[in-house]
């Protein structure tokens, strides 16, 4: 019996680990960006066989998905070791150290990689940007023109090199780059993100084009705070007040603790004279960075205003702590003293106002310093009287003017393997369907809908307690990103084993098994459990709907057959077989259970992902007819309809989705209108 058990104990850290499986199964979990979880399938691979370089690169790739990039450069280096001719190795420590800001080591592991791998295109576009950060600009020109030379079509490649160029002070130069990029890509969101911040802080501040390329910039990346915050200024400055507060106030629904969009909307707030609502904006700075000296002036004003005094003081005295040759501020506290009765303090504060103010005249053409004008900084008359703009603009104190964020782009150093390195890289902007409904242990929350819905047959599984968890349907399964759930499954696994291997074998166990298989993303045992189960119970209509899931989990991420993926041919011969098998399950499914709209919504993902548009549509219409309030059948339906010139028919679906909580549809609608 104990070799039978050992066989069956599958996570165990024995002599029988199998860890070319170890892997496969840690990179179907970063494929699907459970990094966490591939983390641990890694760790049990090298604690097997310390001496394989593979599990130290993949752990590598999973700790920088992390952010862990020390941790990245580590397990990277170990592979190294092991065997210094895997280019990925090199390319990931590049990418790791590029990160921790060692750009030297990063270039030479990044030379490294292209010995290994010449022309590589991604590695030479990270060998540049690291030039360009180490200042070697010379050598990054060169690095671009070889990049160019090889990938003539690579609009990163122009768009990197226009950074070089701004860093040239070569302004032409940059845009005829800019401009090349979008000539390739017109939806390239980095182009358009540079173009309008040129256009917006050059000389000559182009505010029309700023605008259309923040908005274009806007369209392709709809979430993206910063966008909003620089698309306010830009229509402040095209006296579009009330356009601008929308913005702030878009940008805060995305971020509502992003300082500059609080105090913007703040300093907005107080032009209209909404004190109240400036207040709770500039309070949030200040709780977030009390050292903000720009919040704290301008809350000073507000209190001055509400004639809150010794708060204004307060406030007033921390801007002349950091300023102390600053003679607004003392020209301010003057104001509110005399207004608290404080008439010597007041009378102190003025005359050494003007002595600074005299002090701080021009010299040469020149200012030195000065106080901030009171159209500018919102002060009462009185309280800045003396002071002019353009002395306190030359002071650098002009504390009530809009903040801006200086780079919008999405230029990142990436490891760019698409066949190990999970999706959290793909940065190119795409439109996806709603995914898959499947069956779950958990499942994320929203506020504006449900993720968890009703199937009879799984909630009278649920009611039996066989299972170890209770079951859900969703299509948006959460991350595992705790180790102690992630061990939880593993112990869980480990438990059917010993009770399969001393019981007489029940289909509900394997089933819970499967659970516990697809849960940590082992699709292969999943698969061959739920066989078990439809051999005892071939009538049960989950089972199938589960083995439709677990092998569709396979498709996605290419992982269940190493040999066959060596050939194309042979890759697209099983990517049918298996799209066949995930059809005859759901057809199963709809067989014993003709009003699951789930089936039918799922049936209609696998005719988009086959090309079929008219069986995609025929299936949501099917799921619509059961459950009409089903968002992610109305979406998908809408894309497909879209996407076949359906335009009328597609927004209306869209709008109904996104009546229904999917929020994405609208900008789906705006993209997919144009």
């Amino acid at each position: 019996m104990l070799p039978v058990m050992c066989a069956l104990i599958a996570f165990s850290l024995s002599a029988q680990v199998n860890t070319d499986q170890m892997v496969n199964v840690g990179r179907n979990a970063m494929y699907f960006d459970d990094y966490v979880l591939s983390i641990q399938y890694f760790n049990r691979a090298i604690q097997a066989k310390p001496y394989q370089a593979r599990p130290y690169l993949y752990r590598a790739i999973a700790k920088y998905n992390l952010e862990d990039f020390k941790g990245a450069e580590a397990d990277a280096t170990s592979a190294i070791e092991l065997n210094p001719f895997i280019a990925d190795a090199w390319e990931v420590r590049g990418v790791a150290r590029q990160n921790l800001g060692d750009d030297a080591g990063a270039i030479a592991d990044y030379r490294q990689a292209l010995s290994l791998l010449p022309h590589n295109r991604q590695i030479s576009f990270n060998l540049a940007t690291a030039q360009v950060s180490l200042g070697d600009l010379q050598q990054a020109d060169s690095t671009f023109a070889e990049l160019l030379t090889s990938y003539p079509g690579f609009e990163n490649g122009y768009l990197g090199r226009a950074r070089l160029r701004l860093e040239q002070k070569d302004t032409v130069a940059a845009k005829a780059d800019i401009h090349h990029a979008l000539a390739i890509n017109r939806n390239s969101f980095n182009g358009h993100a540079m173009l309008a911040d040129l256009a917006m802080r050059s000389s000559e501040q182009n505010l029309d084009s700023a605008l259309h390329h923040i908005d274009e910039a806007i369209r392709l990346q709809p979430r993206l705070t910063g966008l909003y915050v620089n698309r306010a200024y830009i229509r402040y400055s095209k006296d579009d007040w009330f356009g601008a507060k929308a913005d702030y106030d878009y940008a805060l629904s995305l971020e509502p603790l992003n300082r500059m969009a609080l105090f913007n909307r703040g300093t907005l707030e107080m032009q209209a004279d909404d004190n109240d609502r400036a207040l709770e904006d500039f309070d949030k700075v200040l709780a977030l960075d009390p050292d903000d000296v720009r919040a704290r002036y301008n809350r000073s004003i507000i209190y001055g205003k509400k004639h809150l005094f010794a708060q204004a003081i307060e406030d007033v005295n921390y801007v002349i702590d950091e300023f102390p040759d600053f003679p607004t501020g003392y020209y301010m506290r003057s104001e509110y003293r005399r207004k608290s009765g404080d008439k010597r303090g007041a009378m102190a504060d003025y005359d050494y106002a003007e002595k600074l103010t005299r002090s701080l005249r021009p010299v040469d053409g020149k200012v030195e310093s000065g106080k901030t004008d009171a159209a500018n900084s919102g002060n009462s008359a009185d309280a800045a009287s003396g002071a002019s703009e353009a002395e306190a603009k030359l002071a650098r104190r002009d504390f009530a003017s809009l903040l801006t964020v200086n780079d919008n782009t999405d230029f990142r150093e990436e490891y760019n393997n698409s066949a190990i390195r999970g999706r959290i890289q793909d940065r190119n902007v795409s439109i996806e369907i709603e995914p898959m409904m499947e069956l779950t242990f958990y499942t994320s929350t929203s506020q504006l809908r449900q993720n968890s819905y009703y199937i009879k047959e799984v909630d009278d599984l649920n009611s039996t307690r066989a299972l170890r968890m209770s079951i859900m349907v969703s299509n948006h399964v959460p991350l595992l990103d705790d180790e102690s759930i992630i061990e939880q499954h593993f112990k869980s696994i480990e438990y059917y084993n010993s009770y399969l291997a001393t019981h007489s074998p029940r289909a509900v166990d394997f089933i819970g098994r499967a659970m516990d298989f697809l849960t940590v993303h082992n699709y292969d045992a999943a698969v061959a459990d739920l066989n078990r189960a439809i051999a005892l119970t071939p009538d049960f209509a989950p089972a199938y709907l589960l083995r439709a899931q677990a092998r569709w989990r396979q498709l996605e991420s290419g992982n269940s057959d190493d040999e066959l993926k060596q050939q194309k041919d042979n890759r697209a011969v099983l990517r049918r077989a298996t799209e066949d098998e995930v059809l005859e399950d759901l057809d199963r499914v709809l067989k014993l259970s003709p009003d699951n709209a789930f089936a039918w919504y799922n049936r209609g993902n696998l005719m988009i992902a086959r090309g079929d548009l008219k069986s995609a549509r025929e299936a949501y219409d099917q799921a619509l007819a059961i459950k009409p309030d089903f968002a992610e059948a109305y979406f998908n339906r809408g894309y497909v309809n879209l996407s076949d010139g359906k335009r009328v028919e597609g927004v209306a679906d869209l709008s109904r989705a996104g009546e229904l909580g999917i929020v994405t549809a609208y900008n789906l609608m705006k993209r997919m209108a144009r």
